[in-house]
């Protein structure tokens, strides 16, 4: 008892001003190993991400032995299965344009895949891990020939990538011509043929719709329409 009562009658060997620094430096030292605040990240609006999409795109693929294959996506996931793809350093592409579809009275146009349930990844065989590709979220399978992924043919993919326009759609009205069959892809007469009686330089169509043995002009834009043979 003595010995613990001489312990405690000794004076502190540190002042208090001494600890107040060592207690500052240790925080200050702290503080500073602590992960800043992360930054805000900017948000890319639908509009830059498909504008940026298609302009990569276009560039052409490198190396001779790169080929588009097709794939099977799940119905309603290409836009899933192309992030993923995209994760994994894959090349993808979805042809998309405006449909329309109807519900308990709603009409509703959006961007849609031309292709359902499909779409084309750029690959190279002998180099690149392909068979990731049918694990990847979103993906079916590889088209297949054999045991081999089949290409599609040469010229096919770069023609839908060049009718392509910056909103990321289809754009067929280079190919339309007065008094060509057109079929309609999207608006209350989606799905329908009729022939096309006049289009102007600003894009918008006539078009004349059969209906109850008779015809019909219907005005709308262009690109709503392909020319069929």
């Amino acid at each position: 008892m003595d010995n613990c009562q001489e312990f405690f009658d000794q004076p502190p060997r540190f002042s208090r001003d001494s600890c107040l620094l060592v207690s500052s430096r240790c925080r200050n030292r702290w503080t500073s190993t602590m992960p800043k605040t992360a930054e805000r990240r900017r948000v890319t609006s639908p509009e830059e991400t498909t504008t940026r999409v298609v302009e990569s795109l276009q560039q052409p693929a490198a190396g001779p032995a790169v080929r588009w294959y097709a794939a099977s996506v799940f119905p309603g996931k290409e836009n899933i299965a192309e992030r993923h793809l995209r994760m994994q350093g894959f090349h993808s592409f979805v042809p998309r344009c405006e449909k329309t579809t109807r519900h308990a009275r709603r009409i509703e146009t959006r961007p849609a895949a031309y292709f359902p349930g499909y779409m084309f990844i750029a690959l190279n065989v002998a180099l690149q891990r392909w068979r990731s590709v049918n694990g990847t979220f979103g993906v079916r399978s590889l088209i297949m020939q054999g045991e081999r992924p089949l290409p599609v043919p040469s010229g096919l993919v770069e023609r839908f990538i060049a009718l392509t326009g910056k909103d990321g759609l289809l754009d067929f009205s280079g190919r339309l011509a007065a008094g060509a069959s057109v079929r309609i892809l999207s608006g209350p007469f989606a799905e329908m043929i009729g022939r096309l009686d006049r289009l102007d330089p600003a894009g918008r169509a006539r078009v004349l719709v059969a209906i109850m043995n008779g015809e019909i002009p219907v005005d709308m834009d262009s690109r709503e329409l392909v020319a069929i043979a």
